[in-house]
């Protein structure tokens, strides 16, 4: 049985934020929780992994270079994280899944049920869901191992209810002596009992792009950031993480996002940076600067934040809506969206 383990930067033990544009790199046996792993019954014979920087900035790139080792390792099965709550290491983890499913190899990955990577996954791995922080590695590995040795042995995996993890949105034609009539009338005698399921999973949105702004130079010009930029001291309390609102800061009369005056509370990347220069995560000095020259019309009076991170997508799509009726309001034509 061959097992290799896909990491990032910081649970391979090479650092945080500091080296997260390091490139895809190849270690010998268990590194990080892949110890966990072994002294659960599945040990690593690959680690693999890349930094969450470089593989959302050269995804093509970092892909081809892991899948060239996935093909070489021919593994019995990927293990891919846990990621928890992060975002970008939860989507390389579901990207490393969707195509090494693609090549018939089973994979096992662990994240929260609204991380990015379980759509970036399309349905290719059996993912396990933990919550937002490492906490839970003592509990999710354990699962992790069972899974994984599982399925690089060839044997058989329940369904997601009788196992723990996520719906795979792949459906199966089996014969279960009942019809169609007798287990719609079971779901509904379910739901009326409060337990709400379906059969079928639902599909998620497709966002069109809009058209190009016809002319610039006519058009009230809005910025707004899910980089957790707020006023020194956080006075509205903006959530961190899992975000439950939005908030809005007046513009009129502010040249510069000075470090003295605001700073970011978001809790996925390591905000050192950008509180040196908020500039960084709301540009208002470099549009201050195009407004002066006459590029666009005007800058609205207000910039719109937010915090991404673990924020679920229905949660987001909501903020999404209410802030683009605000902006239609006011007459805003083009929008400037910052993230982190």
């Amino acid at each position: 049985m061959t097992v290799v383990h896909y990491l990032n930067q910081f649970f391979a033990g090479f650092g945080g934020e500091e080296v997260a544009g390091t490139a895809p790199f190849r270690l010998h046996g268990p590194a990080g929780p892949g110890r966990g792993l072994v002294a659960a019954g599945l040990a690593p014979d690959v680690t693999i992994g890349c930094g969450d920087d470089h593989f959302g900035q050269h995804e093509a790139d970092a892909l081809s270079v892991l899948l060239g080792w996935i093909d070489e390792l021919t593994p019995d099965v990927l293990i891919c994280g846990p990621s928890f709550g992060s975002g970008r290491y939860g989507y390389a983890c579901g990207v490393l899944a969707r195509e090494v499913g693609r090549r018939g190899i089973p994979v096992v990955a662990a994240m929260t049920p609204d991380s990015p990577g379980v759509l970036a996954s399309e349905g290719a791995a059996y993912i396990v869901p933990t919550g937002s922080n490492v906490a839970g590695m003592r509990t999710v590995l354990p699962v992790i191992a069972d899974l994984g040795g599982r399925l690089a042995s060839g044997k058989l995996v329940g369904a997601p209810d009788e196992e723990g993890y996520l719906p795979r949105r792949i459906r199966r034609n089996v014969h279960t002596g009942r019809t169609g009539a007798a287990r719609a009338i079971d779901l509904v005698l379910a739901k009326l009992d409060g337990d709400v399921r379906t059969e079928v999973a639902p599909t998620t949105d497709v966002v069109p792009a809009p058209e190009p702004v016809a002319d610039l130079r006519h058009t009230t010009l809005a910025l707004v950031t899910e980089a957790g930029c707020v006023p020194q001291g956080n006075p509205d309390r903006l959530p961190s993480r899992h975000a439950n609102s939005w908030l809005r800061y007046p513009l009129g009369g502010v040249a510069t996002m000075s470090p003295d005056a605001y700073e970011s509370v978001h809790a996925g990347f390591d905000t050192t940076a950008a509180n040196e220069d908020p500039n960084r995560l709301v540009p208002l000095d470099a549009v201050r600067d195009l407004e002066q020259k006459g590029r666009f019309g005007r800058l609205h009076d207000f910039f719109y934040t937010t915090s991404g991170v673990d924020t679920p997508v229905a949660t987001a799509a909501a903020f999404g809506r209410e802030i683009a009726a605000e902006l239609r309001s006011a007459d805003v034509g083009a929008v400037i969206l910052t993230g982190t």
